[in-house]
């Protein structure tokens, strides 16, 4: 059974949370008078984030320390010392570590009033909602986006095949080196092929029943993944060669920027250097196949999450819940790293002065949050190399079928 998730959630009243439910080691008893309150975050957000920790700690007679970690280990450093007991009392990080950390006890759920939670994108919640409890206050949200080079291709493409002519065309003529910038490298990338593979019927997990993913159907090895990647293999290195291993994350954007593609998959996150390269660009959706389904691009957001056995468990619930959905801070944190907002007031205001964050989130209108369960460690790296296996014109179903063997003996 394949999954939709986009549109669906838990029922409103799993948002607000008593926090006697909370399911954490935490304490909640007030914090002593000159106690600190500890916010672990990235580098980015770090800057924009602590005026408005520090006013806070201002508020309620505490000190409020934001701790900058890189973003490639916080989650795995903050497990580590959630564990030796010197943890934070609260967490910044991306929604599909929640399996994980849940797993490892470590965050709590979040008591969210239900005219606050109204506050937010539908999808937002959606993502940082795990086993039908709320752990963690979304402040952004991305997916990927199909962006075009308007002086080489003006037009959109309908469907993976016109874009195919076009760029095609366009490499004949000596006017662009490659049909398309998408990393694949040459162990593979699932999250950026998705579109295609979800359009051409293929998928990871089936639903649970609930809204959620079941990690007992996976999607992977079977004849849906299989003739997905049939289909696939048809754009790799043996077919039209528009899928290659030898564009991968080092190189692709340069392509794009350098007027040497006309069309680019990838997120917000590159929108910066492509506006500073100076190519004419405009955004869609990642098309899908003709006559297949629609392309689901993954949806990853950015939260806030309240660490279990945290020195000031109440006023971390406080922040959490209240301070993130202050418009101020959300705009703060958009202005730091532009990507749309899950708060609905700062992303109005966004989208007003920057038309670029309405078309991203057109473009992931049929998307679906990225799978926050525990069982994820165990996908992409081998689903990633059959990827790169069948675009390099291995087998799809040989391959494919042993990627799910080893997935499955890891996942159990």
């Amino acid at each position: 059974m394949r999954i939709h998730r986009a549109g669906v959630v838990a029922g409103t009243a799993a948002l607000t949370l008593a926090a006697s439910a909370c399911g954490g080691g935490g304490g909640e008893s007030a914090p002593e008078a000159g106690g600190t309150l500890v916010i672990w975050s990235d580098t980015e957000r770090s800057e924009a984030l602590t005026p408005f920790a520090e006013e806070f700690g201002e508020s309620n007679g505490i000190r409020v320390d934001v701790q900058t970690f890189p973003v490639d280990t916080l989650q795995s450093d903050f497990v580590t010392a959630h564990e030796a007991g010197s943890g934070p009392d609260i967490l910044v990080g991306a929604h599909d570590w929640i399996g994980n950390l849940v797993q490892n006890n470590a965050i709590d759920p979040v008591e969210l009033p239900q005219d606050t939670a109204d506050g937010f994108s539908e999808t937002s919640l959606q993502a940082a909602t795990y086993e039908g409890r709320l752990y963690g206050v979304p402040y952004a949200q991305e997916n990927l986006i199909l962006l075009r080079n308007t002086e080489l291709a003006p037009d959109a493409p309908g469907t993976v095949e016109e874009l195919v002519e076009t760029g095609t065309a366009l490499v004949e003529d000596g006017e662009a080196d490659e049909v398309l910038g998408l990393q694949v490298s040459q162990t593979g990338d699932p999250y950026h092929l998705q579109p295609f593979f979800t359009s051409a019927g293929g998928y990871l997990f089936g639903a649970d029943g609930e809204g959620g993913y079941d990690p007992s159907d996976l999607g992977i090895g079977t004849p849906e993944s299989i003739e997905a990647f049939e289909r696939i293999a048809e754009l790799g290195e043996d077919g039209a060669g528009v899928l290659k291993r030898s564009i991968d994350a080092d190189n692709v954007a340069g392509l794009f920027e350098e007027g040497r593609t006309p069309y680019f998959v990838t997120g917000p996150w590159s929108l910066a250097d492509v506006r500073a390269s100076g190519v004419d660009y405009d955004i869609s959706a990642v098309p899908g196949f003709e006559g297949g389904a629609d392309p689901r691009p993954f949806i990853g957001v950015q939260a806030f999450f309240v660490a279990s056995g945290g020195a000031n468990s109440v006023l971390a619930q406080e922040f959490v819940a209240g301070y993130v959905a202050d418009p101020e801070l959300a705009a703060a944190l958009y202005d730091a790293d532009p990507r749309p907002p899950a708060l609905t007031a700062a992303y109005e205001q966004a989208s007003a002065d920057n038309p670029d964050i309405a078309k991203i989130v057109e473009a992931g209108a049929n998307g679906e949050p990225m799978p926050a369960m525990p069982e994820m460690a165990a996908v992409f790296d081998p689903f990633g190399k059959a990827q790169a296996a069948v675009i390099g014109g291995a087998d799809p179903e040989e391959v494919l079928t042993a990627a799910a063997e080893n997935i499955q003996s890891e996942i159990g």
